[in-house]
């Protein structure tokens, strides 16, 4: 029986050995392969000297022949020191990756990242109770064998939040210790921790580092940060740093308060002491100081058991390492950071046993790392649960500290795998400042008490003061008000006395109205309106009477009252009366009550009524006046109605009246109980009695006595409508109604008993305006009072009719008018002058290119030229050798074309020369140097230069006719004295005298082609500069001259020219540069004779 089980598991252990050899060699060796890499440093919380025993311990339970996980396999342990480097804890896994099973740790982040992506590849589990950075959470791509013990740093964020919510906190503040920029250790651990955390709170919460150089006034001023955003506190950083941040907040009156809770992320409970506070070497005060700082602090850490089972593990650790490796743990049980190497090995045997009992396909370690994951198992603290990621659902205690005991003890404990927070029976939590609950996070008063800050005593007495004064103050005024109106009213300010009334006017004479705008005072008649009736077509016009009253002519209104009662309503009227002004309102003077004179006494207009204007057909108005009319009327209305007056209540054109600058004013408002006279009533049948209810509105006329004198302000905009209708038809009140002929009496009793939707209105068919005016109108006469606009309404209305003319009055429009033409005019004499002048510099220029310039300029001043005598110059001759048989075989256009491209190329070269162009005659080209400007002995030089450009640009020069030939310019030039000046007075020329001209052009005669012929007196010039090279041509028998040693000029020396582009003979010699400038030839119809050079004694 044992040989046939020996063979079948014979028999397993080959064929697993083809299809995995890891597994057939584990399953031969009954071995397991652990390599711990970790670092070596005695102060790092999971050390070498740490984890090795409890990972000794695990690896001794797990292979115990009778209890064991794997009884009596073999556990091989090596270990590596890491020093928390990211090359040498790789460096290790490289060195034994084919030699082991299992990696327990790495436990620093920056060495687990890389050795964790190579085990990934290299399908190795890898168990660590580190690594709880949350990258590391990507474990399908880049970590997929990790497995993590102590969970995620997510977990610790979940875990404080459902802590910070159980107190009803949402917002947090984060303070926390992280490497320097310039460091090599990369982020430190709180740096990873807190980043979930902050995650996790949100946007709301606030967050500063300090790093190893950070002092009491960093942490003051972090403090002061944290505080304008929140009173929670979350601190990560060596407890002797959180010691010193408690402190600063303590002497900062944050303890004392009560309104801030500080928390303390401490997941190394291996670091915990029972009183943090207490530092043997500090001083008492410190400490003292210390632990009343602590009372505001609760602490977030690991969750450690305290059941006897792991105490006694505890125990037996603590043995194990001070036996084999020499180290000492503290008082406290070993943390769970160090116990969960223990699980690991737990969890990978369970893994391992399962793997071999059920068989896999694949890799052995992915088959393992898979069987770790999604589970639950029962470790040495108790049950433990991985999750499908591989990672490790922690628990987290809360611990406060006890006032009684001064040592911190857990309050609760946060369980993972429900996410909830379960107080920990007979424990509670004290409260910093005495208080018996937990603090807001958002305090009522805000977090600068801006929200509810108590106002100062003094300040609460400085506002009572100051508003009983500024009621004082008031009821002053309101008082002094009520004494100055009545020391106004009593004074009567108003009241003029007859004896102040002179000169007044009684023209009984009657002018109709072809003469009521041409006369100055025809404002009076004695005619009534009945009486005016009578006239039938014939119009007459209605004048005041007028008076002298302190220097100024009034217009004088009758009081025939034989009795006036000043009651305080008529006093309080007429001081308003008199206190009124505005531009298109008529002034009030005063009012005389002295029986039998009594009087009222307004502003005199000596351009008659609106009614007037429109009546007289010698005034021919434009749409501009009638629109200045309109709105005059409708600022005047819009002034009343706001004014203490109120409305108007007799608004007619008549009562429109046009001062001498022709701004209209509104006149006969307010005072109604002095203006009509008990006595006075018109006859209800009178005509003119009728008339004057033609600008009234309909609801005014339905009320018949009973209606308001003073009128409303809606049947003022009724009686506007009219007055429009009679500005725009110049045919008085209703002057239009179609066909229809009607009375005055007739036409208020229609609008009066208006009954149905068509209510009679003038006409507004057959008016010549805008449609805006028409509809305008219609506004204004609806029937209905509430349908009509108001004067506001009305003034913006009119101001878009008006828009082009805004100002105040008909004169200023007018001014306006003038101005505009003015200033036109002056931009189009502008323009004028610039055309003008334009045209006088092209002139000037013409002018310029056909005289010298100083010639010219005295020429344009009027005055005489003078011949005027030169010493020295030199005068330059040429003509074209052959010229008169290339002319006879051509034709005259194509000679003209010829002449014009060869002179402007001429002419181009010689503008960069001090030279001037006499003329040219035929093939003939005179230049001359000297003159109008004299230059010394220069003009030798410039003429020399200029012909040894011209003798070089005509080699080069193409004839469009006949490209095959080449001109031969033959040059000659004299030197010596000469007249120059203007002859003639029709196409005056500037022309040269003297022999000097005659001996120029023998030189040019007697040359040769394509040479440059030079005179002894010009050679003697010349040779003063030593930069010209000639040739003696010798004797030449010149007409007239006899004979006369010459010169052939060959060049000049290149050094001594600047900017010279080439020789002409040798390297020594170079003809002046060629300044040529593009030309376009062009044709023209006069026609140059093909002669020769003129031989006389006046050359022009």
């Amino acid at each position: 029986m044992c040989k046939i089980g020996g063979l079948l598991l014979l028999l397993i252990i080959v064929v697993m050995a083809r299809d995995n050899s890891v597994m057939a060699a584990m399953l031969l060796n009954r071995t397991v392969r652990f390599s711990v890499i970790a670092p070596d440093d005695p102060g790092h919380p999971q050390s070498l000297r740490i984890i090795l025993p409890i990972i000794k311990l695990a690896a001794r339970n797990i292979s115990d022949p009778e209890r064991g996980i794997l009884p009596g396999w073999k556990i091989n342990i090596t270990s590596f020191d890491s020093e928390c480097s990211s090359t040498y804890g790789p460096l290790a896994a490289f060195e034994v990756k084919d030699r082991t099973d299992a990696f327990l740790g790495p436990v620093c982040d920056y060495v687990i990242a890389p050795v964790c992506r190579y085990a990934g590849e290299w399908k190795i589990p890898v168990l660590t109770a580190g690594g709880q950075a949350d990258l590391f959470v990507f474990k399908k791509e880049y970590y997929k064998t990790l497995t993590r013990l102590m969970g995620s740093y997510k977990f610790v964020s979940v875990a404080l939040r459902t802590i910070l919510a159980h107190f009803g906190w949402s917002v947090a503040g984060l303070l926390y210790f992280d490497y320097g920029l310039l460091s090599n250790k990369g982020h430190s651990i709180c740096h990873f921790t807190l980043g979930p955390v902050f995650t996790a709170l949100g946007q709301s919460s606030v967050h500063k580092s300090f790093n190893e150089t950070a002092a009491v006034p960093e942490f003051r001023n972090l403090l002061e940060f944290v505080s304008n955003h929140s009173r929670i506190v979350v601190v990560c950083a060596d407890p002797p740093v959180v010691r010193e941040i408690l402190l600063v907040a303590e002497e900062m009156n944050m303890i004392d308060s009560g309104e801030y809770v500080f928390f303390n992320i401490e997941l190394f409970n291996s670091t915990l002491t029972h009183t943090p506070w207490h530092v043997a070497n500090d001083t008492e005060e410190r400490n003292n100081r210390a632990k009343k700082a602590f009372t505001a602090l609760l602490t977030v850490t690991a969750k450690t058991p305290d059941t006897p089972a792991y105490l006694n593990f505890s125990d037996e650790i603590k043995a194990i390492a001070k036996e084999t490796h020499n180290f000492t743990f503290g008082p406290d049980p070993v943390s769970t950071f160090v116990t969960a190497f223990y699980d690991a090995v737990l969890l990978y045997a369970q893994a391992l046993n399962e793997t071999l009992a059920f068989g896999f396909n694949g890799s052995i370690g992915e088959e393992v790392t898979r069987r770790m994951w999604n589970r639950t198992l029962q470790g040495i603290t108790g049950p433990f649960t991985v999750d499908a990621n591989g990672d490790r659902i922690t628990d987290y205690s809360l611990m406060d500290m006890d006032p009684e005991t001064n040592t911190f003890k857990i309050v609760a404990n946060y369980i993972g795998a429900k996410r909830k927070l379960e107080p920990v029976p007979g424990k509670k939590i004290h409260w910093a400042g005495g208080r018996l609950e937990p603090p807001p996070d958002k305090p009522v008063c805000g977090y600068d008490n801006s929200l509810c800050k108590t106002m100062p005593v003094y300040a609460i007495l400085s506002i009572v003061l100051s508003s009983i004064v500024v009621l004082l103050a008031i009821a002053s005024a309101f008082i002094y008000r009520h004494y100055k109106l009545e020391a106004e009213i009593a004074s009567m300010t108003w009241r003029v006395y007859s004896s102040e009334i002179g000169h007044i006017l009684q023209h009984a004479k009657f002018r109709g109205s072809m003469h009521s705008l041409v006369r100055r005072g025809s404002q009076q008649t004695v005619f009534s309106e009945d009486g005016i009736s009578l006239f039938g077509d014939m119009r007459g016009q209605m004048f005041v009477p007028t008076a002298v009253y302190k220097g100024n002519q009034v217009a004088i209104k009758s009081i025939n009252k034989s009795r006036i009662d000043l009651t305080r309503p008529l006093l309080l009227e007429l001081k308003r009366m008199k206190d009124l002004h505005h531009d298109h309102l008529v002034r009030f003077y005063g009012a005389c009550i002295d029986p039998p004179n009594g009087c009222i006494l307004t502003e005199y207009c000596n351009k008659g009524s609106l009614q007037d204007i429109l009546e007289n057909e010698q005034f021919k108005l434009d749409w501009m006046f009638r629109y200045s009319l309109m709105h005059d009327i409708v600022k005047g209305m819009a002034f009343l109605h706001h004014s203490d007056i109120k409305s108007h209540g007799s608004l007619k054109s008549s009562n429109c009246v046009v001062d001498s600058r022709f701004v209209l004013k509104i006149a006969d408002f307010g005072l109604r109980s002095l203006r009509e006279s008990s006595g006075s009533l018109e006859d209800s049948d009178s005509y003119a009695y009728w008339k004057r209810l033609l600008w009234t509105a309909p609801e005014l006329l339905r009320l018949g006595p009973q209606a308001p004198p003073e009128g409303t302000q809606k049947g003022d905009v009724y009686s506007f409508a009219i007055i429009i209708h009679e500005i725009v038809s110049r045919q008085g009140p209703w002057g239009k109604l179609g066909h229809i002929s009607l009375q005055p009496r007739e036409i208020v009793e229609s609008v009066k008993n208006c009954s149905g939707a068509k209510c009679l209105r003038p006409s507004t068919s057959d008016l010549c305006c805008d449609e805006e005016v028409s509809a305008l109108m219609k506004r204004c006469w609806a029937e209905d009072p509430a349908d009509r606009p108001d004067f506001n309404t009305l003034k913006a209305t009119i101001r878009k009719l008006n828009k082009d003319n805004e100002s105040n009055n008909i004169l200023d429009n007018l001014l306006s008018r003038m101005e505009q033409y003015a200033n036109n005019l002056e931009t189009l004499v502008e323009e004028r002058t610039a055309d003008y002048l334009e045209e006088k510099r092209k002139c000037e220029e013409l002018l310029y290119q056909l005289l010298p310039k100083s010639v010219a300029s005295q020429l344009i001043l009027g005055q005489s030229v003078v011949a005027e005598t030169y010493d020295s110059v030199t005068i330059y001759f040429s003509d074209i050798v052959g010229f008169t048989s290339l002319s006879a075989e051509s034709q005259p256009l194509q000679v003209v074309e010829l002449l014009n491209d060869l002179y402007t190329c001429f002419d181009s070269i010689i503008e960069n020369f001090d030279v001037y162009k006499v003329e040219t005659i035929g093939d003939a080209y005179m230049v001359v140097s000297g003159l109008p400007v004299r230059n010394g002995l220069n003009h030798a030089r410039e003429i020399a230069r200029m012909s040894l450009a011209l003798l070089t640009a005509v080699k080069s020069f193409t004839i469009r006719h006949r490209p095959w030939d080449q001109l031969k310019l033959r040059i000659g030039m004299h030197s010596g004295p000469c007249v120059a000046g203007v002859v003639g007075l029709k196409m005056p020329r500037y022309c040269l005298f003297g022999d000097t001209v005659n001996t120029s052009s023998r030189m040019e005669s007697n040359g040769e082609a394509l040479k440059i012929h030079v005179s002894p007196y010009t050679k003697e010039v010349l040779d003063t500069f030593g930069t010209f090279e000639l040739e003696l041509r010798g004797e030449v028998e010149m007409k007239g001259k006899g004979k006369m040693t010459t010169y052939w000029l060959l060049g000049e020396k290149t050094s001594s020219i600047s900017g010279s582009t080439g020789g002409e003979r040798g390297d020594s010699l170079t003809s002046v540069p060629v300044v040529s400038s593009p030309y376009t030839p062009v044709a023209t119809t006069r026609y140059l004779p093909p002669s020769t050079t003129q031989q006389q004694q006046q050359h022009c």
